[in-house]
């Protein structure tokens, strides 16, 4: 009788990185989901999600621009001064009515876009330093013109801030809408090509024709008005303007999300589906600590575990 010989298949660590790269994401908000309707009370009720998805709107909407920025090999630490800055404008000129003082907002916005991508394109400045600085001077601003924190009584900012539409809040309808747009110029136009070939490689796309520092300033410019979104619409869920708290380490949870859904720090990709299952993998991550007790140190100290852990599966995923 012929001996069976057992060979055991040894697992194929490339194939199962691979799968984490494209799905770990997807999985984590899974776990998160099982963990929490086994553990947390009440975790299945309508009001629970409701709750969750409009706190991660913002998170979403700012996520998306950073996106943007990292497939152009760049990284914008400046959005939460942005939001800072979005709301002390907002609260100064919302006399004038909710759409004068968004236009307003929408102009300070680009103008701090515009600064930044300036910085990269032309003066070559790291995009880390340039939005460096005005992650501190766009706050110190925001606080020169509006020092203090100031309740908004404003009927229309409050609609927009707690309106629905069949029972789907503005909020979420608004960052569904923000992603499906930026999915669409990302995959399906020219100006979403020219930027993954930007973070695919600069030189190479300059010596292609292709509109480089245009297309740099404009990423910046279109981060920076999906923060102010992000800050206008903060500010109407709060129904308060305070620049001193608003945004802080919202450049932290953008960069979590867009990395662990699957952008590489490298650029020349953008995956937009994997950068809102991100942010929904913070919310739930953070929202799990804070049910059951936990200091808000502690969501800073998983956040940063989930960083490292992304970046540990990215290697060797690079560019495309």
């Amino acid at each position: 009788m012929a001996e069976a010989t057992l060979k055991t298949v040894p697992l194929d660590r490339t194939r199962v990185l691979r799968w984490l790269q494209t799905y770990g994401v997807y999985a984590g908000v899974a776990l998160l989901l099982v963990v929490n309707i086994v553990i947390t009370p009440h975790f299945l009720s309508a009001e629970n999600f409701r709750t969750q998805a409009v706190q991660v709107a913002p998170v979403i909407i700012v996520a998306l621009g950073m996106a943007l920025v990292i497939g152009t090999e760049g990284v914008d630490l400046s959005v939460g001064a942005v939001m800072a800055l979005a709301a002390s404008v907002t609260a100064l000129y919302l006399g004038y009515g909710l759409l004068p003082a968004l236009l307003v907002v929408a102009v300070f916005a680009a103008g701090a876009g515009l600064a930044n991508g300036a910085l990269v394109a032309f003066v070559g400045v790291q995009p880390i330093v340039a939005t460096l600085a005005l992650m501190v001077g766009g706050r110190g601003l925001a606080l020169v013109l509006l020092p203090q924190l100031e309740d908004l009584r404003n009927p229309a900012l409050a609609s927009l801030g707690s309106g629905d539409v069949l029972g789907v809040p503005y909020l979420i309808l608004i960052a569904a809408v923000l992603a499906l747009l930026v999915a669409f110029v990302v995959r399906r136009t020219t100006f979403g090509r020219q930027l993954l070939a930007i973070g695919d490689s600069r030189p190479a796309a300059q010596l292609a024709g292709l509109p480089v520092r245009r297309v740099l300033i404009v990423v910046y410019v279109v981060c920076a008005l999906l923060a102010a979104v992000a800050g206008v619409l903060a500010t109407a869920r709060l129904q308060a303007s305070d620049p001193t708290s608003l945004g802080n380490l919202m450049e932290l949870s953008a960069i979590t999300a867009v990395v662990v859904g699957g952008t590489p720090l490298t650029g020349g990709r953008v995956n937009i589906a994997g950068t809102v299952a991100g942010a929904v993998l913070i919310q739930l991550l953070t929202a799990t600590l804070i049910k059951h007790d936990l200091p808000p140190s502690w969501t800073q100290i998983a956040q940063a575990i989930v960083i490292v852990c992304a970046v540990y599966a990215a290697r060797g995923r690079g560019k495309r």
